[in-house]
């Protein structure tokens, strides 16, 4: 860098979005030149790559910025947490739910006036099995769901998520699960447990919808066993945060949950799979600063 002017390293995943950041690529760059930002732009090639050229970029003063979808963005605000570097968000995935809730405007001239702006919030980052992320952590239908979204590729933008949806739960049997909330023993038989950083997650679902980035607690939301035309029913709830005034679901908050389950489950968070059953989630207080609209 020069002077006080930043620099920033633009990471970019060209498949994010079903190839919609690389679509966009000249507006980003034009945008950036537009407002006379001093950047460079790299292409990732996996999340490691991204993780580890954002680590480079922090350490060398750069303020790293991604265009991706809640995979690649969760695991570069992990890498960053406890540092004193920010990060920047380009919203360029299907679901785009931390920028969501960030305030982070979708279009790309606004991420970048945002950007160039440079207000800062920290905010907390969630850790599962020491693997860090920043939305939500879930396990059980939503594990199943998650998978079935992931290998879904001729299903466009959010109707991936109602098409996994309808298809976990036309093959679902409950499972029994046992949680311990900072120590308080829970058990029940049902669909999911979630632990929430954020309010949402899938493309706009509010399963947590008084979740706050940055009080020091998960929002620990389970759903018990309910019949499947029941809780199809209530899907469209969650969109709005609806869902929570069923009886079936439970919300209560800490700070470290542990989870296990009477069969195996992956742990999805930001839309990947980042540990199994059992597994221990818990937060990180404020630990990554990030750019975006102050509360």
């Amino acid at each position: 860098m020069s002077g006080d002017r930043p620099r920033y390293l633009v990471l970019v995943n060209p498949s994010a979005g079903g190839g919609r950041a690389r679509q966009v690529l000249p507006q980003l760059e034009g945008a950036l030149r537009a407002r006379n930002l001093d950047y460079r732009l790299l292409h990732t090639t996996s999340l490691e790559h991204g993780c580890e050229e954002a680590r480079k970029a922090a350490a060398a003063g750069e303020i790293p910025v991604v265009m991706s979808g809640d995979g690649l963005i969760g695991q570069v605000g992990g890498v960053l947490a406890g540092g004193d570097v920010p990060m920047g968000v380009i919203p360029g995935g299907r679901g785009n739910d931390l920028a969501r809730v960030l305030g982070i405007p979708a279009e790309i001239p606004g991420a970048v006036d945002l950007l160039a702006a440079g207000p800062t919030r920290a905010i907390d980052v969630g850790e599962v099995n020491d693997r860090r992320f920043l939305g939500v952590a879930s396990c059980g239908f939503d594990s199943e769901a998650n998978r079935i979204a992931n290998q879904a590729r001729f299903v466009k933008g959010n109707l991936v998520y109602l098409y996994a949806a309808l298809r976990a739960l036309a093959a679902w049997k409950p499972a029994r699960f046992e949680l311990a909330l900072d120590g308080d023993p829970r058990s029940f038989s049902g669909y999911s447990v979630a632990a929430a950083n954020s309010k949402a997650f899938g493309g706009g679902m509010f399963i947590a919808p008084d979740a706050e980035l940055d009080d020091g607690k998960l929002d620990v939301v389970w759903v018990s066993d309910v019949a499947k035309l029941r809780y199809l029913a209530n899907l469209p709830k969650v969109f709005k945060g609806r869902h929570v005034e069923n009886e079936e679901v439970t919300v209560l908050r800490a700070a470290e949950v542990s989870i296990s389950a009477d069969r195996p489950f992956a742990v999805y968070a930001d839309g990947d799979p980042l540990a199994d059953l059992p597994a221990t989630i818990r937060v990180l207080p404020r630990a990554l600063n990030v750019i975006a609209p102050l509360r």
